[in-house]
């Protein structure tokens, strides 16, 4: 089969490779759509340390193609939505409640970190009928390929904000996953949405998924703004959605006392974050801060699908590029540049 990789740090390209061996508990997909996520460019660059000839990506949906003689949910022939993270159900950390961090830190996260991704014509699944769902026969590959990273990890930005009914959130960055962080703080009944973005397209994505207010951090301080738009009390809750430093440093800034910070963000630069110490309250001000990796499982991915079946969002606005597989370089090369206005880039099988 032909697989997309990441043959050395900064260096991708195509490879024949076998199609993967399905095991007892296993299931073999063969795609139907992906999308490039920027954490597969942050893989690239080695955020993760070095792979050879690993094949990338972790957002794909598609067709089974076999099934192992103990898995009893699914068939050849079912379209299915697989998670980004396909924990080990077994495991301790499953056990204690951190399904995604499963045989290690952040080892819940297979697909292009410990094993093959799923940027090739067929890719591998574990436990298969613990980490797939059916895909509602309403709902289209492109909107439930969302379900696998975007939706799950966004939302899981506001779940874990614990956001009050008629509460105040702030949310850093307007990304695919922030997009989706927004969408869900309005669904868990956010009054205030304020949300931090300059550019003019996420902008308008922001106010059309459900932000009140959006701060243009290149026209000004989103610290200063926030304060301003909460009348000096701060938010309740705020989701760090991007990955840097410094949005990380805000988030802290803009929070209440007793409030939560929720970090989602890929923080794949620089070996430290730091912590505002008097926002912070020299350390006793009641802040939490929650980090997550994207929520995977088989229920997790049932409720997704759940939300775009019922009608409550569409995700497919976020596609601002489709290619086939044999250009997927081009798609990835956007992502590393964010040219051309590119949000998120599906890929065609």
């Amino acid at each position: 089969m032909k697989a997309f990789v990441m043959k050395r740090i900064d260096e991708v390209g195509f490879m024949e490779k076998e199609k993967p061996a399905c095991g007892p508990n296993d299931a073999i997909i063969r795609t139907t759509k992906a999308l490039v996520c920027t954490s597969d460019v942050h893989t690239l660059q080695g955020a993760i340390g070095e792979r050879t000839d690993l094949t990338l990506g972790h957002e794909a949906v598609g067709i089974v193609d076999e099934v192992g003689s103990e898995v009893k949910c699914f068939k050849p022939g079912d379209r299915v939505c697989v998670g980004a993270i396909t924990p080990d159900w077994g495991s301790c950390a499953a056990q204690c409640g951190a399904p995604s961090q499963s045989g290690g830190a952040l080892a819940g996260w297979k697909y292009s970190n410990c094993k093959d991704g799923v940027f090739a014509e067929y890719f591998h699944v574990n436990e298969a009928d613990a980490n797939m769902a059916l895909i509602p026969e309403g709902v289209s590959d492109e909107a439930a390929v969302y379900c696998t990273d975007m939706m799950s990890t966004g939302f899981a930005g506001s779940e874990n904000a614990r956001i009050p009914l008629g509460g105040t959130v702030a949310i850093f960055a307007q990304g695919p996953v922030g997009l989706m962080s927004t969408v869900a703080a309005r669904l868990l009944g956010a009054a205030k949405i304020i949300t931090v973005e300059t550019d003019p397209q996420r902008i308008e994505l922001s106010k059309k998924y459900g932000a009140d207010h959006v701060v243009d951090f290149a026209k000004e301080d989103p610290v200063k703004k926030i304060m301003e738009l909460t009348d000096g009390e701060g938010v309740d809750s705020a989701v760090e959605a991007l990955g840097f430093d410094i949005s990380f440093q805000q988030a802290i800034k803009v929070t209440k006392p007793g409030g939560t910070v929720s970090n989602i963000g890929y923080h794949g630069e620089g070996e430290f974050v730091h912590i505002p110490r008097e926002e912070w309250g020299v350390g006793m001000a009641n802040i939490d801060i929650i980090t997550d990796l994207c929520p995977g499982g088989s229920v997790r991915m049932k409720r997704m699908l759940a939300l775009l079946e019922a009608g409550r969002l569409d995700p497919t606005l976020m596609t601002s590029h489709t290619f086939p597989f044999d250009e997927i370089d081009e798609a990835f090369r956007l992502m590393q540049t964010k040219e051309d206005n590119v949000i998120k880039p599906l890929i065609t099988f």
